[in-house]
């Protein structure tokens, strides 16, 4: 179950705005956030970061960080979360990259591997969660509810 309503609530009793670099959801955590009344008053901006291009365009992902660890990696996830956070001016910057599939998928990184990045403060926070070949739009989901959860957790 998505506890969407519930993070907003909690950012706003903080304080804290949120923003996003999302690769492999493509948008749904900010889909998710605006979903809930009173979004604005924690949710500026966030990007779909899906092209390395765009994520150290966007979020100043450096381009010697994809070429070292891949871009789906927690190296990546963290720089995304850290450069949004800047980019945005938000209290809490969010890092997602994965391989959603049905391709894309190696040993070392199979389908369904996703890594998180969190930058609140001036702590950062990595982490690498294998959900299986469930399915593109399954993974995607899954990836979403965990990042809400996880937040919730920190938060």
């Amino acid at each position: 179950m998505i506890h969407n309503k519930e993070l907003v609530n909690r950012l706003i009793e903080k304080g804290y705005k949120i923003s996003a670099a999302e690769s492999c959801t493509g948008g749904m955590f900010a889909s998710k956030i605006v979903e809930v009344a009173d979004a604005s008053k924690v949710f500026d901006m966030s990007f779909v970061t899906y092209a390395n291009e765009a994520k150290i365009k966007l979020v100043n992902v450096k381009e010697e960080t994809i070429n070292k660890f891949g871009v789906v990696s927690e190296e990546v996830a963290i720089q995304m979360a850290k450069g949004v956070k800047e980019v945005s001016g938000a209290d809490i910057g969010v890092g997602i990259s994965g391989i959603a599939g049905p391709r894309g998928g190696t040993p070392e990184k199979p389908v369904g591997m996703v890594c998180f990045g969190i930058a609140i403060g001036n702590k950062t926070i990595s982490m690498t969660k294998q959900f299986g070949d469930l399915g593109r739009n399954i993974v995607r989901e899954k990836a979403t509810e965990y990042i809400i959860e996880l937040l919730l957790m920190l938060i």
